[in-house]
Formats: C-alpha cells, sequence, structure tokens
C-alpha cells in the first residue's frame, strides 16, 4: 500500500477539502498521514488522531515550551522566571563574570521572543515549520502533499531532500499571489521558485488554473471544491429554531463560513433592514466576529441577527438544511475572491437551499445554468435585498430553485470531483515508476 504524507496549516477541525481529500485516498488504498496544527486552547482536540483505517492525523505542538507557559500562566510564569533568574545569575556572578553575561543575554533574548510580536510570530512559525518536517520525515511517505503555499516548504524538503527524491503535490487552495494581508510581488517570486519542486500542482478551478498559466506558464490541474453527495434528509436535525428561541416557521437567511474580510458580510447587516421577512444567522468565526457584532447592535434590525459559533465540519450540514436561503457574497477586493468557487456555494445547494450570489465568474456560472438562485451584485445591500425579498415574494420561483438545487447536486459533487484527484496520484505512481525502472537498468 503506497504511503501518503500530507501537511495542513490548521488544526484540522473545519477544513472539509481536507477531509474530502484524505478520506478519497484512504478509501482508494492509500495510507494517509495528515500533518496539521496542535491547539493548546481546545483541549478536545488530540495530537493524533486515527479517522479511519488508513487515515491518521498527526498534529504538532503549536508553541516552544517559554511561550507556551506564558500563555498559560502569564504574569506569574514571568515572576517565577525571574525569582529563579536572579537566584542563577547571582551563583554565576561568583563563578564567572562571562558566564553569568552570557546567561542574562540569553535570558533576554527569551523574553524578547515571548514579549515582542513580530518575534514571537516568527519563532512560532519557525518551530511549527521544523516540527512538521521532522513529523514528515518520519512518515516515509511514498508521496507528499502540501495544502497552500505555507506548508510548500516542509513538503520541498521532506520529498526531495533525501537519497531517493519522491513525489511532490502542490495543492494551492487559494491564489497565493493576490488575497489581501499579501505582499503579491514577494509571493509570486517565492511560489515561482517554489514550484520548480513540485510534481504537479492542484488548483481550486479553471478561472485560476488560466490565471496560473498566465504567471508561470502552465496550466495546473483543476479540482472544484464540491461538497460530498449525501441526502440532506437523513442528517440528524440541529432543532436550530428551538436553539435560537425562534417560531418554528421563522425564515432563516443563513451564511456559513469564517467571518473575514471582503466576504460581504457587513453588507449582509446593512441589507437587513431592508429584507422585509426572516432572521440573519452567521454561523462560523474570526477577525471581524467582533466588530459584525457590534455593527449588528447598531442596526434597526438588532432583532433579526444571531450568531453562532463554527462548529465541526461534519455538524454543519444539520444546520444547512434549516436554512431558507444561504449567501455567498463575496465581495471584489482580490483576485482570490474575484475567482473562487467557494465550498459554502455546494454546501448550500447540497442541502436544497437556493442561494443569493455574486456575480463573479466561477460563482455565476454554477447559479445561472442550473437556476439555483439569484446572482446580484453583492457590493450594494440594497440589491442583496432586493434579492430576497423576490424569493419571499414569490414562492413559485424559491420552489423552482429549491428542486433544482436536486438535479445540480447530482453534477457539483465529490463523488464525481475525486476522481481528478485519484488521476494526479496514478499519474504521479506511473512516472516515478517508470523513472525508477530505468535507474535501476543504468546501475
Amino acid at each position: 500500500m503506497k504511503k501518503v504524507a500530507m501537511f495542513v496549516w490548521n488544526h484540522f477541525t473545519n477544513d472539509a477539502r481536507v477531509n474530502r481529500e484524505c478520506t478519497a485516498l484512504a478509501e482508494a488504498d492509500y495510507d494517509v498521514d495528515l500533518i496539521a496544527i496542535n491547539d493548546p486552547k481546545n483541549t478536545a482536540i488530540e495530537a493524533f488522531e486515527q479517522r479511519g483505517p488508513h487515515f491518521k492525523v498527526h498534529r504538532v505542538k503549536r508553541y516552544p515550551f517559554l511561550i507556551q507557559a506564558y500563555a498559560d500562566h502569564g504574569k506569574k510564569f514571568l515572576v517565577i522566571i525571574g525569582g529563579m533568574s536572579f537566584t542563577i545569575a547571582a551563583g554565576l556572578f561568583w563563578i564567572n563574570l562571562k558566564l553569568m553575561l552570557g546567561y542574562l543575554v540569553l535570558l533576554l533574548a527569551g523574553m524578547a521572543m515571548i514579549k515582542v510580536k513580530k518575534l514571537r510570530k516568527w519563532v512560532v512559525n519557525g518551530a511549527i515549520i521544523a516540527r512538521m518536517i521532522v513529523k514528515g520525515y518520519q512518515q516515509k511517505a511514498d508521496i507528499y502533499h502540501a495544502n497552500d503555499l505555507n506548508t510548500l516548504p516542509q513538503g520541498i524538503v521532506c520529498s526531495k531532500l533525501r537519497l531517493h527524491p519522491k513525489p511532490l503535490v502542490y495543492d494551492s487552495h487559494e491564489v497565493q499571489s493576490d488575497r489581501t494581508g499579501y505582499n503579491p510581488e514577494r509571493i509570486r517570486k517565492i511560489e515561482r521558485f517554489l514550484l520548480q519542486f513540485v510534481d504537479k500542482m492542484i488548483v481550486e478551478n479553471h478561472t485560476r488554473a488560466k490565471h496560473n498559466e498566465r504567471l508561470y506558464g502552465f496550466y495546473p490541474q483543476p479540482l472544484y471544491n464540491y461538497s460530498t453527495l449525501y441526502d440532506i434528509a437523513q442528517q440528524p436535525h440541529y432543532h436550530l429554531h428551538e436553539k435560537l428561541g425562534l417560531d418554528p416557521h421563522e425564515k432563516i437567511l443563513l451564511y456559513q463560513g469564517g467571518l473575514q474580510q471582503g466576504r460581504g458580510l457587513e453588507k449582509l447587516i446593512e441589507a437587513m433592514p431592508m429584507i422585509q421577512e426572516g432572521v440573519l444567522v452567521f454561523v462560523g468565526g474570526g477577525k471581524l466576529t467582533a466588530a459584525l457584532k457590534a455593527q449588528a447592535q447598531q442596526s434597526e434590525a438588532r432583532d433579526r441577527i444571531y450568531f453562532l459559533d463554527k462548529v465541526p465540519f461534519e455538524q454543519l450540514p444539520s444546520i444547512t438544511r434549516e436554512a431558507h436561503v444561504g449567501f455567498q457574497v463575496l465581495q471584489n477586493i482580490c483576485f482570490n475572491h474575484y475567482s473562487a468557487s467557494s465550498n459554502k456555494l455546494f454546501e448550500y445547494i447540497m442541502a436544497h437551499v437556493p442561494v443569493i450570489a455574486c456575480d463573479f465568474p466561477e460563482i455565476k456560472r454554477v447559479v445561472e445554468e442550473n437556476e439555483v438562485g439569484i446572482v446580484t451584485d453583492t457590493h450594494d445591500s440594497r440589491n442583496i435585498a432586493e434579492a430576497v425579498n423576490q424569493l419571499l415574494h414569490h414562492p413559485d420561483l424559491y420552489e423552482r430553485y429549491r428542486a433544482n438545487t436536486r438535479k445540480a447536486k447530482m453534477i457539483y459533487n465529490w463523488q464525481n470531483e475525486k476522481q481528478k484527484l485519484l488521476h494526479v496520484y496514478n499519474t504521479l505512481e506511473s512516472k516515478y515508476s517508470y523513472i525508477g525502472k530505468i535507474q535501476s537498468q543504468m546501475k
């Protein structure tokens, strides 16, 4: 059985795409070891998890000892360290002045690592990368798989810096060279350099594949982020109305996903006073959580806006099935957003929930060709409100869109799409098997 070592830069509790890929490979008789990051704040997450006979998760520690101790105990830890350090420094003074000075330099460096935010981030990330590389080498995999640019160096070191190099898959879930918070020129140079060590690159869709071809001169394998095919009627009930204290007939207008910049979430809150029926429910978390809650409190429709913490991806269909409308209202702040075909669109379709969506190419094509919702310019909250009200006031139109989701889900599902992933792996196996034979003959 071939062994795969895969890297992901998160805790792997909400990453449905990576779970689908690992599960598909495990079901195809690959032995999969996923290397993720542990979350010291969540005691429910384990450092090792056996998710199936051929699918294991290894989570490396996030923090070095000093930073973890400071995170756990705060000022109390500094007081203890200070007292111990004074005692040690006093003892060293009587032994050797140089030893004492060296000790104090190391101590100051350790304190700087704890207190200086930017330095702490570099130290923490460097420690994570080092631990991932060690864990990756330990797996002795036949194929290595890096999810996104922040795990590609780990994949390169583990797959290529060895006596017998192994194939490497680079699975880019985002447009790394054009997304918010990143320096495009710097990222392009880094990605271009690292790509020379990659055997096969995967991107989310054809729009992004064409963009990659313009930048780097080759067309990677598109692998759409479709939902797993399932019968939504068989999913457990979450009883969302009851948990939120809503009337059982209240229409839930749902956004599920990260509460991040550029996803149009402020526009949804702005739209609520103009939407004539229903409640807006956010399911997820992120950097904008506090700001969105504050905005909601200032809204005329504050009593119709609710927030739920993010849930494990396995539970999400139980919530989605109770929605009347699903939102995918990205803003065009970078090419990464403009080119997206994100999984929440297909999760809504899988749960038979009509959508209000942005008019970006990949999303617009799915929604309009299959008539599963309304596409609009989501940069204006009035457009969002108008689209929702159209569905609320035209039940026949709503039911037509809802019926169409049942047909669309048979096209846009992971059971169909995963064959492309398996083809990538089969191609790599054939390539490296042929190279191995040639090398053996030369000996």
